[in-house]
C-alpha cells in the first residue's frame, strides 16, 4: 500500500493511497471529549509527535443499536466517547487547491457516522477533482442533552454540543485543508435528514460564519429545533432514567457512556435536537435564515416518498380495521386533528399510503419549501430538487423514500449493503452519473447545472420550478402544488 504523510497543524498524518485516491482516516479535530470536558464546548487537540497512523476510521459516537440503522449499511460499531474524528478523500496533497465537501451525517441526532460505506469520497474525487470530508460528532445524550437549566452557565451551551463540534471540524479544514489539496475559501457543507438539518443550523449561527461558503440540503430543513424549556424537560426525564435528581446534575460525567446512550430510549423519537440557546443557536433557524447567510448558494430538496422508510416495517400499518387507523392519525396529528378531520371525512381514507403523503409533507417537503421561499424572497441564490426514482426491493413498496438518494449522489451504488435500498436496477447508474455530476458542480460554481442535465433555473416563489430526478431527469413547476393545497398549513 502506497502511504502518503502530510503535516497538519497538529502533526504528521500517514493516509493512503488507492486507486487514484489519497485518503486518510480518523485524524482528530478536537480533544477528546470526555472527563471534564463532557457536555463541554469541544477544544483544540493535543499536537503529536512523529507521524500518526490515519490509515483506519476513528471511533464513531456512542449510540444505541438501530435496526433501521443496520439496513442503510450503517451500523452501531467501534463506538466510543472519543469520537470527534475526520475523514479525508483527495485527489492529491499537492498544493493544488480544490473545492472542498464536507459532509454531516444523519441519523435523527442519535446514529450514524462519517465512515459508512455509502459516504466513501473516492467518487467525489475522481469524477469531480473535489475534495471530500466526512466527520463524526456528539450524538444522543452527549450531543445535545440541554443542561443548562439545572448547571447553569457552565452547561449553556450543553444541548448544542453536535452542533459546536461540526463547527470545530469546519475550523479544523479552513486551517488545514490547504495541505490535502483543498481549497479553504471554496468550502461547501452537505449533509441529509439530521445533517441537513445541522446544515441549516449552521447557515443560521453567527459561530459558524465564514467557513463555508456553500450549502446543501438532502431531506432536512430548519424546522427541527427544541425550545430551551423543551429541551430542559427531556434532560429531567433522562435523569430519571438514569436515577438520578435536578441536583445530581454535576453525577452526569460518571455515568458510563454507554448508559447515557440508552437513556435516549426513554425519550420519544427524536426528542433531543439542536437547542435555541441563545448562544449557538441565538433564534430558530426558520427566522435567523431571513437574514443570516448572505450571499451562500443553497441547493435543497426531498424524496417523492420520504416517510415509506419508516412505516413499511412498522407493525402498526398490518392492522386493517378503519377505526384503528384513524386512531393513528388521531394521535400522530393531535394538535392538528380539527384541520385535518376536516379535510379526511371518510374513515376509509386513513390508510398507510395517506400517512406517509401528510408526513413526507409535513417532516420533510413543506420545510424544504419554507426555507426555499426564505431564500428566494431574500434574493438568494437556491435551487430546488425532487427525487422520484423508486426502489424495486420489497416488491417496490419502499418507492422514493427517506435516504434512498445518498448512493446516487456519492455513486457508492457498488459499495456494501447499498442493494439493501437500491436494488440493483438497470438505469441507477445513468442516474447516479447525473446527481452525483450536479453536486459537483455545485461545490465548484454553486450552480448545479452541469451537461448531464437540461437548464436547472434557480427557484422562485412564482413558479417554483424543481429539478425531478427519476427515470428521466426533468424540470417541473410547482410539483408540490397538490400537497401545498391538501396539507398547506397543517404544522403552522
Amino acid at each position: 500500500m502506497k502511504t502518503a504523510i502530510v503535516e497538519t497543524v497538529f502533526g504528521k498524518a500517514r493516509g493512503y493511497e488507492e486507486k487514484g485516491v489519497q485518503i486518510w482516516k480518523g485524524i482528530p479535530y478536537a480533544k477528546p471529549p470526555i472527563g471534564p470536558l463532557r457536555f463541554r464546548p469541544p477544544e483544540l487537540p493535543e499536537p503529536w509527535a512523529g507521524v500518526k497512523d490515519c490509515t483506519q476510521f476513528g471511533p464513531i459516537a456512542w449510540q444505541p443499536p438501530v435496526e433501521l440503522m443496520d439496513f442503510l449499511g450503517n451500523p452501531a460499531e467501534n463506538m466510543d466517547e472519543d469520537c470527534l474524528n475526520l475523514n479525508i478523500w483527495t485527489p492529491g496533497a499537492d498544493g493544488e487547491r480544490r473545492p472542498v465537501m464536507v459532509w454531516i451525517h444523519g441519523g435523527a441526532f442519535a446514529n450514524g457516522a462519517g465512515s459508512a460505506p455509502s459516504y466513501d469520497g473516492s467518487a467525489f474525487a475522481k469524477n469531480g477533482d473535489v475534495v471530500v470530508v466526512t466527520i463524526n460528532y456528539r450524538l444522543g445524550a452527549l450531543g445535545f442533552l440541554y443542561l443548562g437549566e439545572m448547571g447553569g452557565e457552565k452547561y449553556e451551551a450543553s444541548g448544542n454540543c453536535g452542533i459546536l463540534d461540526q463547527i470545530a471540524a469546519l475550523k479544523w479544514v479552513k486551517e488545514n485543508i490547504a495541505a490535502f489539496g483543498g481549497d479553504p475559501d471554496c468550502v461547501t457543507i452537505f449533509g441529509e435528514s439530521a445533517g441537513a438539518m445541522s446544515v441549516a443550523a449552521l447557515l443560521s449561527s453567527p459561530a459558524a460564519s465564514g467557513l463555508f461558503h456553500k450549502a446543501i440540503l438532502e431531506s432536512g430543513a430548519a424546522n427541527f429545533t427544541a425550545t430551551p424549556e423543551r429541551a430542559a424537560k427531556n434532560a429531567r426525564r433522562i435523569l430519571e432514567t438514569l436515577g438520578l435528581e435536578k441536583k445530581d446534575v454535576a453525577k452526569l460525567a460518571e455515568v458510563p457512556a454507554k448508559n447515557l446512550a440508552e437513556a435516549v430510549n426513554s425519550l420519544p423519537f427524536m426528542s433531543l435536537l439542536p437547542v435555541t440557546d441563545g448562544i449557538v443557536l441565538p433564534e430558530h433557524p426558520e427566522r435567523a435564515l431571513e437574514n443570516a447567510a448572505k450571499d451562500i448558494p443553497v441547493l435543497i430538496g426531498t424524496n417523492k416518498d420520504e416517510y415509506r422508510l419508516f412505516t413499511v416495517f412498522d407493525p402498526v400499518w398490518k392492522r386493517q380495521d378503519p377505526k384503528e387507523m384513524q386512531d393513528v392519525f388521531q394521535k400522530t396529528f393531535a394538535k392538528y386533528w380539527d384541520a385535518l378531520s376536516a379535510k379526511i371525512t371518510d374513515p376509509s381514507a386513513f390508510t398507510q399510503e395517506l400517512y406517509d403523503r401528510i408526513m413526507t409533507y409535513f417532516v420533510f417537503t413543506g420545510p424544504a419549501l419554507k426555507l426555499a421561499d426564505t431564500r428566494a424572497q431574500t434574493g438568494e441564490k437556491v435551487w430546488m430538487y425532487q427525487f422520484d426514482w423508486e426502489s424495486p426491493v420489497y416488491n417496490g413498496t419502499l418507492k422514493a423514500c427517506h435516504a434512498l438518494e445518498i448512493p446516487f449522489v456519492w455513486h457508492t451504488l457498488e459499495q456494501p449493503g447499498t442493494e439493501n435500498l437500491t436494488g440493483n436496477a438497470p438505469g441507477r447508474h445513468a442516474l447516479a452519473d447525473r446527481m452525483h455530476q450536479a453536486w459537483i458542480a455545485f461545490a465548484q460554481n454553486g450552480d448545479p447545472n452541469c451537461s448531464l442535465l437540461p437548464e436547472w433555473p434557480p427557484y422562485n416563489t412564482r413558479q417554483r420550478p424543481a429539478m425531478i430526478f427519476g427515470q428521466d431527469c426533468r424540470v417541473e413547476k410547482d410539483p408540490h402544488q397538490a400537497e401545498r393545497a391538501l396539507w398547506g398549513g397543517l404544522g403552522e
